[in-house]
């Protein structure tokens, strides 16, 4: 049991170093203008606008999978 804990510590401690070397830019920032913001943000609502439509449609079709069928209306013969 205490090699289990003593093993677990050691890798443990090893991945929190790994991912603190493995950074390769500061908490500062990465330097982006506002054009690739816009230009995230631009892609983003592009993808909102398509997502709703597509929603929709899902909808609409699960309702039409799981809705109890229409009875045919009977008509007099004439």
């Amino acid at each position: 049991m205490k090699i289990s804990i003593i093993k677990t510590a050691i890798a443990l401690s090893g991945a929190c170093a790994a991912s603190a070397f493995a950074a390769t830019t500061s908490a500062a920032g990465d330097g982006s203008g506002p054009l690739v913001w816009f230009f995230i943000g631009f892609g983003v609502l592009a993808i909102m606008l398509q997502v709703v439509p597509a929603v929709i449609l899902f909808v609409s079709m699960l309702r039409g999978l799981f809705s109890a069928a229409e009875k045919e209306a009977i008509l007099p013969k004439v």
